[in-house]
């Protein structure tokens, strides 16, 4: 299996479509009486977190914003993408966000996201930024690949994005030292 790596364009957004986001949650990092803790979920979520329609316009966001956003694509279409937004924030760090990653259910655990992620860290490295944050997915195995990466707690946390998302975890990527 060949996968190319590109930057995609604004009019390929609707690509998102040849992505199947479905996954399996078996545990996921949640608050339980005042602790953090792993608790069991036994979700099969079908679609893209909080429908299609909302990671098409995010998507289109980030173009409108001169983001960032990488595609991984197979013989047969769009396997995989990420996408960083360019508007920096945080009052401690320069902060950019990586807003959403995706690999199609059938090729994850291949090496694509790490792949994505290496790519996109490259190229936003003359951003001249400091950290990378990632609003994660509570999910062992979403959490756990971030972690492989690099990625550790967020220091600084986007309030906005945690009021926004209650069940995420903030992680950082340090771009100071790529």
């Amino acid at each position: 299996m060949k996968i190319e790596y590109r930057l995609l364009a604004a009019h390929e957004c609707e690509r998102m479509k040849e992505i199947n986001p479905a996954r399996f949650i078996k545990r996921a990092w949640r608050n339980v009486n005042g602790t953090m803790q792993w608790q069991e979920i036994n979700w099969m979520d079908k679609e893209y977190p909080d429908g299609y329609d909302n990671h098409f316009e995010a998507l289109k966001a980030t173009f409108e914003g001169n983001g960032l956003v990488v595609g991984a694509f197979d013989s047969e279409g769009l396997v995989g993408f990420v996408s960083i937004n360019r508007d920096v924030f945080g009052s401690k760090f320069s902060h950019v966000l990586l807003d959403q990653m995706f690999v199609d259910n059938k090729y994850q655990g291949r090496g694509i996201g790490k792949e994505l992620f290496r790519i996109s860290v490259e190229k936003i490295k003359e951003w001249n930024i400091e950290k990378l944050l990632i609003s994660s997915s509570s999910s062992e195995d979403t959490l756990g690949f971030y972690r492989s990466l690099g990625c550790l707690d967020a220091v600084e946390i986007n309030q906005a994005l945690a009021d926004s998302e209650a069940y995420d975890v903030q992680l950082e990527y340090d771009l100071r030292n790529v």
